[in-house]
């Protein structure tokens, strides 16, 4: 579904629910080897609004969730050198939980390629790691990454 014809708080719930989609989305490639095509189709059939033992999926942007796959595939090099640069120097990308490359990467793209101010792209982010790291130190990790990386990335929005 795209949100052309859609404002406000639902609006937002779908750009919410699209990177959220986009780091799974990452993560199952990366651990499953599929193409991009493949992982796209399969989220946009069988993810987006389906019902799951009762429980319903949130509609994604479409338009955003692509953007997202697709320029976190374009540019995978440059945004995980942004993300080794604001990793400490003993623990590069390679070494950090997968589902945190998948959301770097997705922020990432974002950052560098997106119409959203860096400030909102962090914030989303973030909650998007509360949802996949609930009670830990990983929110507070992906602020501090993220922060670095975008101010890399657009220093004149700071």
């Amino acid at each position: 579904m795209t949100i052309s014809n859609i404002s406000g708080n639902q609006r937002r719930k779908m750009r919410s629910a699209a990177r959220l989609y986009a780091v799974q989305a990452l993560f199952q490639m990366e651990a499953s080897g599929q193409t991009v095509e493949g992982i796209t189709r399969e989220f946009e059939d069988h993810r987006f609004g389906a019902s799951y033992d009762g429980v319903e999926m949130a509609e994604g942007d479409v338009d955003l969730f692509r953007h997202l796959i697709d320029q976190a595939v374009n540019w995978q090099g440059k945004i995980d050198q942004m993300t080794d640069r604001a990793l400490v120097a003993k623990w590069p990308i390679a070494r950090i939980d997968p589902t945190l490359r998948a959301l770097f990467r997705a922020a990432g793209a974002e950052m560098l390629e997106g119409d959203a101010p860096p400030r909102v792209v962090i914030t989303e982010f973030v909650d998007v790691a509360k949802a996949f790291f609930d009670g830990g130190d990983e929110p507070k990790f992906v602020n501090a990454v993220l922060d670095h990386m975008a101010r890399e990335a657009k220093p004149e929005a700071f």
